[in-house]
């Protein structure tokens, strides 16, 4: 279907707001419904490579079942989606963490909403990490996903829809380097230039958008969240700003107005970045990160250790529902450029299949990538996604991402995000 580039005035805006906000999140296409317990001896079994829905009470900590072998790394991604147009503060979000039958943590990664308290999908990651020799979790048995609100007095009292994402990765087939590389180039790389193509973002990691390398953009409604995948093979690099474009109309300041995020193939947070906006051109983009190699996993920062697998990596976009506040309510043209340089090389060598199958492979390799840097995403990706604002405003009203702090422009810009790995 043709794509017809529409301006401000043509869409929709403030008329699409009145009919209520945009839809958060676009779930996972028949995921089956799980019920969190509050009692271990009531959780519910997570099996390994598939996707549920959940939702999450304000109060309490909920609990859900693994069975895991001895050798095999398990990945448990939870997004949590609150409700469009609720209050939220700043410190108000998520706590995930995996435990064995001990009560011990094997991680714990915590995220929160941030400054701007614009409620918008965050995701946390729980891991059993078997890859570690002598770690406290690396035996084969039960273990538990623990899921709870990190929460205020004032805090709305509405349940948060959960989508929860398992992969499983395999050993290798020969022991590897246990040392994550301490250096790699860090220069910045050549600007993505050109036309930007239109390419409307997914509204969730299963329908993120799949693209290459190249500049593409789309329109943000102020509060909308965009998902992006990106093919990023064994030893490439990936590189990436998002471009908010000047308003026309509007004053003031909006101090964490757009943020960018990348995700690694199993949802796990690797490096974000934001800018203010005060109504001209603003970029926010991606610190240098290191090329795709499974000893990064070794990193203790999670721009080293997330970059531990080639597969699709997903760029989140968010812009502010507090823009409309000072700015309008849209929309707002949005450009993404997208590096990935370096020659693919060979990965590791895995002593199995992940589950899903794919997450680890890269398309072209096992999937494909289209002439002029459009990306055919895999197993461990998402659909393209399609239409333009309009027709996103129109078409996923019934369908229902974390940073680190930062300082961009002398403001701070971060979603509160912890991790902390516990001999996992």
């Amino acid at each position: 279907m043709g794509l017809v580039m529409g301006t401000a005035a043509a869409l929709p805006g403030a008329d699409a707001w009145a009919a209520g906000p945009p839809s958060p999140y676009a779930f996972a296409a028949d995921a089956p419904s799980v019920e969190g317990s509050l009692s271990t001896a009531d959780a519910e079994r997570l099996a390994q490579g598939a996707t549920y829905r959940s939702s999450l009470p304000v109060e309490g900590a909920f609990y859900y079942r693994l069975e895991l072998d001895a050798t095999s790394t398990a990945y448990v991604a939870v997004t949590a989606v609150p409700p469009p147009g609720t209050t939220v503060s700043a410190t108000e979000g998520m706590r995930v963490s995996v435990q064995d039958g001990n009560s011990h943590s094997c991680s714990i990664d915590t995220v929160s909403i941030g400054t701007d308290r614009s409620p918008r999908p965050l995701t946390a990651l729980g891991a059993r990490d078997a890859s570690r020799a002598g770690a406290r979790c690396e035996k084969a048995g039960v273990y538990y996903v623990v899921v709870e609100r990190i929460h205020r007095e004032e805090s709305a009292p509405d349940d948060w829809d959960l989508e929860i994402a398992t992969v499983s990765e395999p050993r290798l087939d020969q022991a590897g380097e246990t040392n994550a590389p301490e250096v790699w180039d860090s220069a910045s790389p050549a600007p993505v230039t050109g036309e930007a193509r239109r390419r409307p973002g997914g509204l969730g990691f299963a329908t993120a958008a799949s693209v290459g390398q190249g500049a593409w953009r789309d329109d943000l409604l102020p509060g909308e969240t965009l998902f992006y995948a990106v093919p990023v093979d064994w030893g490439q690099q990936l590189h990436a700003t998002a471009e908010l474009s000047s308003s026309g109309g509007g004053d003031g300041v909006v101090a964490r107005a757009l943020t960018l995020s990348l995700y690694n193939p199993v949802r796990g947070y690797v490096d974000g970045g934001g800018a203010l906006y005060d109504g001209r051109q603003r970029e926010a983009g991606l610190r240098a990160l290191p090329p795709v190699a499974h000893p990064n996993r070794y990193a203790v920062a999670d721009r080293v250790s997330g970059m531990r697998f080639a597969g699709s990596y997903y760029l989140v976009v968010h812009l502010s529902e507090q823009v409309a506040d000072k700015f309008g309510d849209g929309p707002f043209g949005m450009t993404l450029r997208v590096r990935v340089s370096g020659v693919p090389k060979n990965g590791p060598g895995y002593a199995g299949e992940s589950d899903p199958r794919g997450v680890f492979a890269v398309t072209g390799r096992g999937g494909g990538t289209v002439a002029g840097g459009d990306a055919v995403g895999g197993d461990g990706g998402g659909a393209a996604g399609g239409g333009d604002t309009a027709m996103k405003l129109l078409a996923v009203g019934g369908l229902g991402g974390g940073t680190v702090l930062l300082a961009v422009l002398g403001v701070w810009v971060g979603v509160g995000r912890r991790r902390v790995g516990a001999g996992g």
